[in-house]
């Protein structure tokens, strides 16, 4: 059978493949959490991410300036950041609703980056989808669970400022794989015990590999090679499907159903994120996802 190239299958299609991988990264490493903890997921993803591209890419390290080594530890740290908060969101909140609340932080970027009026009407909308989850009181979701996925997304804007920067320093992605070994350095005194854990059970630590595979480094090389011939406006239209497919990857690999004031709250804030989109110029900052 003749192998298809990645640059030769259409960049939608690359970046609604990156989304459910990412997607289905998560609630997979939510089934982990009861073996190993958030944290120790968070540190084996983060891990075994940074040696499988660090292995694969071999990228030239003495040769890398100090501003491109202070800029992959920053990014290393919003990650360990936004990854650790995130996956301690998940320990109560379903994930369609935790990646719709997180999804406030790239779209609040969006907004302060398009600084158009009519980005006001975007804004209120995005906000009444977060107050129908903040006051569903049927619903069961502790209001410390949707804390944490929305000081994960002010982590995910810091993310995409952080590796906009990193981007410009260093090519391809060799920035990446120090800055997830950073960032599994910050996470190692918190998830040290979860994952040595994992070492005595090979399914744990194959399903931690999976992890890592499926929300790392597959969604951020598709997305790569996809922003190499999709505007960015485009991309980030595609991303607004992120909330939904969280959904749909929490029903299925998890069990989890929404209720139908919370798949209302997704729409709005799916719908704000590309009406905000629709109105950014060309060569602003995507909002790549890396949870």
């Amino acid at each position: 059978m003749p192998k298809v190239s990645p640059d030769k299958v259409p960049a939608p299609l690359l970046v609604v493949v990156a989304i459910a991988s990412v997607q289905t990264g998560s609630a997979v490493a939510r089934t982990l959490f009861d073996d190993l903890g958030a944290p120790g997921i968070t540190l084996l993803r983060l891990g075994i991410a940074s040696l499988i591209l660090l292995l694969v890419l071999r990228p030239p390290l003495s040769t890398w300036s100090g501003q491109s080594w202070r800029a992959a530890a920053v990014l290393g740290l919003v990650m360990a950041a936004m990854n650790s908060v995130f996956y301690l969101s998940l320990r109560t909140v379903p994930l369609g609703v935790a990646v719709t609340v997180e999804f406030i932080g790239p779209l609040t970027l969006s907004l302060v980056q398009t600084r158009r009026l009519l980005d006001l009407m975007w804004a209120v909308l995005a906000a009444v989808g977060v107050v129908l989850l903040g006051v569903d009181q049927t619903s069961g979701i502790p209001l410390s669970g949707l804390l944490l996925a929305l000081t994960a997304g002010l982590f995910w804007a810091g993310y995409i400022l952080a590796s906009a920067r990193l981007g410009r320093l260093l090519p391809g992605i060799d920035g990446l794989s120090v800055a997830l070994g950073v960032g599994a350095m910050l996470v190692l005194p918190f998830g040290l015990s979860g994952a040595t854990a994992a070492f005595s059970h090979p399914t744990w630590l194959l399903t931690a590999t999976l992890v890592a595979l499926l929300s790392s480094i597959i969604p951020y090389g598709l997305e790569l090679t996809a922003l190499r011939r999709l505007p960015t406006r485009v991309f980030g239209i595609l991303m607004s499907a992120e909330p939904a497919a969280a959904a749909i990857a929490g029903f299925i690999v998890l069990g989890q159903h929404l209720q139908p004031r919370q798949w209302a709250a997704l729409a709005l804030v799916s719908a704000a994120s590309v009406g905000v989109t629709v109105g950014r110029r060309e060569g602003e900052l995507p909002t790549q996802p890396l949870e």
